[in-house]
């Protein structure tokens, strides 16, 4: 709609026509004085929707516990300016794609584990060496995203990571019983990746599945046991099919990541960055780094008094025997290191001293 201001003789008035735009001038900034920038207070700013791809069930409480809690506190902690919509079971990327489909923009975050693409982040391999005693997943958890954020490795700076946490040390549950390193010897174990290899230092037979099929393996004898976190024992019932349970925090242990795509970590005002930072150490220390042992703890709670499964504590001297026989696996890493250019004895170093000093913390 015009308006429209006619003077006496029925035209526009010159003298009105410098009033009127006088006016419009004042009133114009008197309202920019009153609004405030975007880059400093962020008002007014539009709704950032960033997609955070995993494999987990939407059930799992990884998604339950930690994602949909995390992301509901970035978007109350970042006033509404930034939302996160979760998309659990591979339904946006495969497990082993996710990391790199956070590079590429295919999500905009990430959670997966480091070693499904192994090779990718060769120095992080020393936070899931065996031979290194993790007493629970919160001290696995502090050893690797400490000890991450002290080297700031150059395999991840293609993203910008939020947390790492971990399973914590895994264990042998099998369907006859391991006391002792003998009793390993030639028994077919599911494993993968690094597993496998530390479990053929100790003699046994490694056999590659995920762990989605190692329920009917064990079930028809084509294994004999499995090697990986209490939990599977519930999660995946693995406890309906074997009897016995090992204690091995010195076997195994896996590293998770929640990660963002670069780019649009870069395009948010710093204010908003530093929200999202101190949501990030909230859930680490309250949710993350402590999730494995809460499954980890039910789990052996439901296999014991549900199912009768027998817990078996190697005697120290058989434990330190078992780590003697592994630690050829540390020095490779070393070696493999050394090749690379890269520093794999401090990185080793770093590894077992934060380890020992979060083993008495927790």
């Amino acid at each position: 709609m015009k308006v429209r201001f006619w003077g006496k003789e029925g035209r526009f008035s010159g003298f009105k026509r410098a009033g009127v735009i006088g006016l419009a001038l004042l009133l114009l900034l008197s309202f920019s004085g009153c609004s405030s920038s975007p880059q400093t207070q962020g008002a007014g700013q539009a709704t950032v929707e960033l997609k955070l791809a995993h494999f987990f069930p939407g059930s799992h409480p990884a998604e339950v516990e930690l994602i949909q809690p995390w992301a509901k506190a970035i978007e109350e902690a970042t006033n509404g300016q930034v939302k996160i919509t979760s998309y659990p079971n591979q339904t946006l990327l495969q497990a082993d794609a996710i990391y790199d489909g956070v590079v590429n923009g295919i999500a905009d975050l990430g959670l997966s584990c480091f070693s499904y693409t192994r090779g990718r982040f060769p120095l992080l391999e020393a936070f899931e060496l065996p031979g290194v005693i993790y007493k629970n997943s919160k001290v696995s958890s502090k050893v690797a995203w400490e000890g991450i954020k002290q080297l700031n490795p150059a395999e991840v700076q293609d993203t910008k990571l939020m947390m790492v946490f971990t399973t914590g040390s895994g264990d042998l549950f099998t369907k006859v019983p391991v006391r002792s390193h003998s009793d390993l010897q030639g028994m077919a174990i599911r494993a993968t990746g690094l597993s496998a290899q530390t479990l053929q230092l100790l003699g046994a037979n490694p056999v590659a599945m995920p762990q989605s099929d190692a329920y009917e393996a064990l079930s028809k004898g084509v294994v004999q046991g499995n090697l990986g976190p209490v939990e599977v024992l519930q999660g995946w019932k693995h406890a309906e099919v074997t009897d016995y349970l090992t204690i091995t925090p010195f076997l195994y242990n896996t590293l998770f990541f929640i990660t963002m795509n670069l780019d649009q970590w870069n395009a948010l005002t710093l204010e908003v960055q530093a929200a999202i930072e101190r949501v990030n150490e909230e859930y680490f220390e309250k949710v993350a780094m402590g999730l494995w042992d809460k499954q980890n703890e039910a789990a052996l709670k439901w296999a014991v008094e549900t199912h009768g499964m027998e817990v078996i504590h190697l005697p120290q001297e058989e434990a330190d025997r078992w780590i003697s026989l592994v630690s050829p696996v540390q020095g490779q890493f070393v070696s493999r290191m050394k090749e690379k250019g890269l520093p794999g004895q401090e990185t080793l170093d770093l590894v077992k001293e934060l380890a020992e000093k979060y083993n008495q913390q927790y």
